[in-house]
């Protein structure tokens, strides 16, 4: 591949310590909240200084379209990103971002290369390098639940014994998944059924029988707070905001895995950056060994064999790999070849 050759041809430029000109600071993108500082902690802080580099950290509500709009329009202020595996093969279809030559990465801690260190799924894409595993779960709050404590996806859906607003992030990606699995269909037939007219007809039925109750909101930093103020009973969530408001604020909240949706996040550069030495100097730093193992902070999952042998063992429990038998695994090819059509049908079923 043309763009492989080209890019392999900068690896000796992306020792750490170099100082390439650039137009501009870096600006790496992610999502905020526990997840962002522990980032910031084990990432953004450690390459600042480790280069003397100045990384410009920003926030984003996820999905591809405003990485499509500065690549369109050839304004392109962001360099590396943080995105969902869910979107990464539609983004690198459309040719929105950088092909990540993956010799450029480190050997882990213990000199094993990179390529036999990192699970397969972290390379599963050639646009972007597995930072994390992760899990969509739902949570509930002890202090305000009714009805007892709900422990299956169906019982998100169950308005009669769990009365009260359910919080839900505003995309159909995990949304559509959910109603199926709670109406019935098995996790291993979810992308077969809902790759049919009958199928997504099925699903949104389904997300009808919520509608009246549904809380939308379009940042994962929300959901915690949704559920702390008592604005939903119930909130759709990426484990580990939950699990650092309860292990951070005490928070008695409750996580549910069973019809958990898992997958992983990348770094990935986006097209046409004129920071793209540096873009790729930094995605190689923070895949580095210990800077994965420092999200084990907010219970996501290290995409390197020498970082899952640095958690703490009292975390364990805490990581999507523990409950991957009560999860579905997220279809990232699913959803680039459904994706647009199914956001263009979820829209419309919002404004009815």
């Amino acid at each position: 591949m043309s763009g492989l050759r080209v890019l392999s041809g900068l690896a000796a430029a992306l020792a750490i310590g170099a100082a390439p000109a650039l137009a501009r600071d870096l600006t790496v993108v992610s999502f905020g909240g526990a997840y962002g500082a522990a980032q910031k902690e084990h990432m953004i802080h450690p390459y600042e200084e480790a280069t003397g580099s100045r990384v410009l950290f920003d926030d984003y509500a996820g999905g591809i379209a405003e990485i499509r709009a500065q690549v369109e329009t050839g304004n392109i202020h962001w360099d590396v990103v943080d995105v969902e595996m869910i979107d990464l093969e539609r983004a690198c279809s459309e040719g929105l971002l950088e092909v990540i030559p993956t010799d450029i990465l480190p050997p882990g801690n213990d000199g094993v290369p990179a390529q036999d260190d990192f699970f397969e799924d972290a390379f599963a894409n050639e646009c972007g390098v597995g930072v994390i595993y992760w899990a969509i779960i739902y949570a509930y709050n002890t202090d305000t639940i009714r009805g007892g404590a709900p422990s299956t996806i169906g019982d998100f859906f169950d308005t009669a014994a769990y009365p009260g607003p359910r919080a839900l992030r505003r995309r159909p990606q995990v949304n559509l998944e959910w109603a199926l699995m709670a109406d019935g269909v098995p996790h291993g037939r979810v992308y077969e059924v809902l790759a049919t007219d009958e199928g997504q007809a099925r699903a949104f039925a389904k997300l009808d029988t919520i509608r009246e109750d549904v809380v939308w909101y379009d940042s994962w930093s929300q959901a915690p707070q949704l559920l702390n103020d008592g604005e939903a009973v119930m909130v759709q969530s990426a484990n580990g905001r939950i699990y650092g408001a309860i292990e951070e604020y005490g928070r008695p909240f409750v996580i549910v895995w069973n019809g958990n949706v898992f997958d992983l996040d990348v770094w990935s550069v986006v097209k046409g950056t004129p920071n793209l030495v540096q873009a790729l100097e930094f995605v190689k730093f923070a895949t580095g060994t210990e800077p994965l193992a420092g999200m084990q902070d907010v219970a996501y999952g290290p995409t390197r064999r020498s970082a899952a042998e640095m958690v703490d063992p009292a975390v364990l429990e805490n990581l999507p790999s523990a409950h991957i038998d009560r999860g579905l695994k997220a279809s990232s090819t699913f959803w680039a070849d459904f994706g647009e059509s199914l956001s263009e049908q979820f829209h419309q079923w919002l404004l009815r």
